[in-house]
């Protein structure tokens, strides 16, 4: 977004590490007052340039869960069908994220399920009640190596 100064970028470096970071520490860090850092935040917020105030949770503290990724292909590539496409994955909880990717592939989806039986039953009601599903192809992650939900800070800084 072009509106954010040097000084919004800073906000965004130290929000996206530790969201609860008091206003006051962040205003210490940047040199503002906790007020203009809390002006900033809700600007930010009501713009959508800051989407969500959300907790991680380590899915494997609570509960036993398997990751899949998953390549789907289309039949159609008709705009309307990929729309609706879009819901059904958009609806499932299990989908925590979509990508609608080039190449082969139409869509790139990484899945949380508790079981290998609540994937089977996953994958009737989003993938074969699905027409415009060509086939799709299920890769079982081993171990979450890496999860980021961090802009990386020199893409933030070249926003200034």
């Amino acid at each position: 977004m072009k509106n954010l100064d040097h000084f919004d970028i800073s906000i965004l470096k130290i929000l996206q590490k530790d969201n609860m970071t008091p206003q006051r520490d962040i205003g210490e860090k940047i040199g503002l007052s906790a007020a203009a850092v809390q002006r900033r935040i809700k600007r930010m917020r009501e713009t959508g340039v800051i989407k969500a105030d959300i907790s991680v949770i380590d899915i494997e503290k609570i509960k036993h869960s398997i990751t899949l990724i998953v390549e789907v292909f289309l039949e159609s590539d008709k705009i309307a069908l990929i729309d609706n496409v879009k819901k059904v994955f958009i609806a499932a909880p299990e989908v925590q994220q979509c990508y609608y990717v080039t190449g082969e592939s139409d869509f790139i989806l990484m899945i949380i399920v508790s079981s290998m039986k609540d994937y089977e039953q996953l994958t009737r009601k989003i993938f074969y009640n699905n027409e415009n599903i060509k086939h799709f192809r299920t890769l079982i992650s081993m171990d979450n190596v890496k999860s980021g939900l961090e802009i990386p800070i020199d893409i933030l800084s070249q926003l200034e």
